[in-house]
């Protein structure tokens, strides 16, 4: 094949830089046809196709194209890979692999695309040699990458071998580190390339495991990113041409000792964990810029600039927390940052790349520039600041769902709406209100989304000196209501109920489900330790409305307490995911002999140990205990029963504390089969769970038990308005 060949070529790249590969791609000589956010076809020359395979700072994998095709069946996959000439490429002596992506109507599985691609391919060498090339998964000598979209077929040989992010210097990570070309593509965004001829100086003062200090090295000393690199995918290809390869790499090796003498800036990393510097100097030594790039131990607070660095650009990735109460932490954090630019680098261009962009705003500087991004995948956005004293904030920025706590920010937009909204809660007292005071209950539901423009929950909690506090927590609102509007009546719903069910502002409590994800309801909130001292059925109970977005009290739970305190007299009671153990504290009080109260929350337990001090219960009669629940009543020798057990696990569970995960629709029959190991023969188990769409199996489980739906008679008036709250049964022998 000669050298002036033309390749049609596919270069992937990290989802959102497809922009900045573009541009590089040009620079090495391709011809741009088309850039997607999965990456860009070129065409090139071989010249030009072994220097994007040695010097692109930002792709994944370099992919000659050999075939495309219409999928409309399986056996078209398998047509469209026989059609390619496979030994022009390689071997039968080579192994290889196929990587399968997409899917349709017709492959729904990637693995069986894969095994017809391979089919294909080994039934071809087969026929034309007597012999069919191995196929390894884990280091092939040919990788051969196909891509189903849209009902077309791409079928191409990576000749990158593994992907390009992988440079060769990184021996060790700190947490969550960038990937090496993600890291690149940062620099490129927020314009290093145009710094560091000048000798700009660099600093990342969070610099984990350095990757974002070498890369800045790489570029300023001119090294390309796969110089180091020892296997590549074109290794195997028959059309490989080595003498041209290594001319290209010798130039590039010229380059870097000449860049690397040329470049007289300085580059800074620090981080407050010295066992992440350590593994930094480790990587910094392996990329060969132990003399150029420097990092100690130091925190953030500590920031100070080293003598003849020239103001350039500061770069870095800090934390942005997954969990309410790490995100909350990291608020100061992100504003140290900013006052760090305020202290000493005003004069240079920071940036700041984050999967939180409303903690990125509290560093309190306005961003000439935001790139939307991806860190794998999560949504992430590069903000970039121009650090001169003009674009200093006076305070963070704070967004709506933020201020929303402020009872400073609470307003009526629509005043007949809100007059609506008064005239409800009104109603709900003349009703629900009285219910709740005849029967002396002191913490109640009030307000359940009765009306579709306010869909908020109102709970009312009276402390135990009759001080009335609201818990309200926001359901998220439907599609086709939007953020604003949306905003607009929460904001409208606290303005009207300090004055219609007279309370202070400060009493209300205010909790948005609708922005919470996966384990984070169930993760601290904040850390205010705001206990309220609360009775119910002549049980004393604590509650905390700040800290958590559940109160440690289930309100929809309240008569299935009742009956237990009422029913538990002389009896053993066993609580399964007993929570902070309000149940078990009124089997207690209502003269069970002994109990034994299950969860895998040490925070829970002690809160409920709490519980039982509160009340003077013995903790030798009445014990809590930290147990995985599912594993204890796979694993647990059956040495008591008890006479009634409650069991209220959750929809679902992944908790890194537990073996597995638990699904309840899937595992309920095998947790109840558990429970009734341990009930006595004339027990009763209460089993009850929160997930609306659940089915009891009763077609497997009432072949072995009695079951009866009591799901009416645990629900209160309080609840009335929502018959899905919760799903209850009473489950004995037969």
């Amino acid at each position: 094949m000669k050298q002036t060949d033309i390749y049609s070529i596919f270069v992937t790249c990290p989802k959102g830089l497809h922009y900045v590969l573009e541009r590089e791609l040009e620079s090495l000589g391709a011809a741009i046809i088309k850039a997607t956010p999965a990456g860009v076809d070129v065409e090139a020359d071989k010249i030009s196709l072994y220097r994007i395979l040695l010097w692109s700072r930002v792709s994944n994998r370099v992919i000659i194209q050999l075939t495309k095709g219409k999928v409309s069946s399986a056996e078209d996959v398998y047509d469209i890979a026989a059609s390619v000439d496979w030994q022009s490429h390689f071997s039968e002596e080579k192994t290889f692999s196929v990587d399968f992506i997409g899917t349709n109507e017709v492959i729904n599985n990637s693995i069986f695309g894969a095994l017809k691609v391979k089919d294909a391919i080994v039934d071809q060498f087969r026929e034309n040699t007597g012999v069919r090339p191995s196929v390894s998964k884990t280091e092939p000598d040919m990788r051969v990458s196909a891509r189903l979209q849209k009902g077309r077929l791409s079928i191409g040989l990576d000749l990158s071998g593994e992907s390009l992010h992988k440079r060769g210097y990184r021996t060790a990570t700190g947490r969550a580190p960038l990937k090496e070309n993600l890291a690149a593509g940062l620099l490129a965004l927020a314009g290093w390339p145009d710094q560091y001829a000048e000798d700009a100086g660099f600093i990342d003062p969070m610099c984990g495991s350095g990757t974002l200090l070498i890369e800045a090295a790489m570029f300023a000393c001119n090294k390309a990113p796969g110089l180091d690199r020892q296997v590549w995918g074109f290794d195997a290809w028959c059309h490989h041409d080595l003498e041209t390869w290594l001319t290209i790499k010798d130039a590039a090796a010229e380059a870097f000792s000449s860049g690397k003498l040329s470049f007289r800036g300085r580059i800074i990393g620090f981080d407050q964990d010295s066992s992440v510097v350590s593994r930094a100097w480790d990587n910094i030594k392996q990329a060969g810029f132990d003399d150029l790039i420097h990092v100690e131990k130091r925190e953030l607070s500590e920031l100070t600039l080293f003598d003849k660095i020239q103001p350039g650009l500061l770069l870095s990735n800090p934390p942005y927390g997954e969990r309410l109460g790490e995100v909350k932490e990291l608020e100061s954090l992100y504003a140290l940052f900013g006052q760090q630019f305020e202290n000493h680098l005003i004069g240079w261009r920071a940036g700041i790349f984050t999967g939180n962009v409303d903690l990125g705003r509290k560093v309190a500087w306005r961003s000439y520039k935001q790139y939307k991004l991806y860190n794998g995948a999560i949504d992430s956005q590069l903000l970039l600041f121009q650090l001169n004293q003009e674009n200093r904030f006076k305070e963070a920025w704070q967004a709506p769902s933020q201020k929303i706590h402020d009872p400073g920010y609470w307003k009526v937009t629509n005043s007949e709406r809100a007059e609506m909204f008064k005239n409800r809660l009104a109603k709900n007292l003349r009703t629900v209100g009285k219910w709740a005071k005849k029967q002396q209950i002191s913490c109640y539901r009030l307000y359940d989304a009765d009306m579709p423009e306010f869909a908020i929950a109102v709970d009312v909690y009276l402390d135990d000196s009759m001080e009335k506090w609201l818990h309200v927590q926001e359901y998220a609102a439907p599609k086709s209501i939007d953020e604003m509007t949306s905003m607009e009546r929460l904001r409208e719903a606290l303005a009207v109920l300090p004055e219609s069910l007279s309370v202070p502002p400060e009493n209300i409590v205010l909790k948005r489900r609708a922005i919470q994800k996966g384990v984070a309801q169930y993760e601290k909130n904040d850390s205010l330790g705001s206990y309220l001292k609360i009775q119910e059925n002549e049980v004393r109970l604590l509650v905390n409305l700040t800290d958590y977005l559940d109160t440690g009290l289930f309100l929809d739970h309240r008569a299935i307490r009742r009956w237990v305190g009422e029913n538990l007299k002389g009896k053993r009671f066993l609580n399964l995911f007993c929570y902070t153990a309000t149940v078990t504290a009124n089997a207690a009080m209502g003269g069970a002999t002994e109990s034994l109260s299950l969860d895998m929350s040490r925070t829970y337990l002690n809160w409920a140990k709490d519980n039982f001090s509160a009340n003077g219960l013995d903790l030798s009669k009445h014990k809590l205990s930290q147990q995985d629940c599912v594993e204890w009543l796979a694993k647990s020798p059956v040495d008591k029963l008890y006479d009634v057990i409650f069991l209220d696990p959750p929809s679902f569970s992944n908790s890194k504390r537990m073996e597995g995960v638990l699904d309840i629709q899937r595992d309920h029959a095998s947790l109840i089969d558990g429970a009734m190991k341990h009930l006595e023969e004339d027990g009763q188990l209460i089993f009850s769970n929160n997930l609306r769409k659940f089915k009891i199996d009763e077609a497997e489980l009432s072949g072995r038990y009695a079951i009866e739906n009591i799901s009416a008679k645990t629900i209160d008036k309080d609840f009335e308005r929502n018959q899905k709250i919760h799903q209850c049964w009473l489950i004995k022998h037969k």
